[in-house]
């Protein structure tokens, strides 16, 4: 799997903290932002497939 490095401001990184972790939604910050990152895609596709946009690479 390739390895991205990326900026990411403090505060938002200790919130993402926040749901990392025993108790916490994810089981590392990298599963919590492959996560986000997949999320974000399906909402984009469907904004595509709304505005017409899908189907013609």
């Amino acid at each position: 799997m390739p390895k991205v490095s990326l900026d990411i401001p403090q505060e938002l990184l200790d919130d993402l903290k926040h749901h990392v972790g025993d108790g916490g939604k994810f089981v590392s910050v990298a599963d919590a932002i492959r996560t986000a990152c997949r999320k974000m895609l399906d909402q984009l596709d469907m904004i595509d497939a709304r505005h017409g946009r899908i189907g013609g690479e």
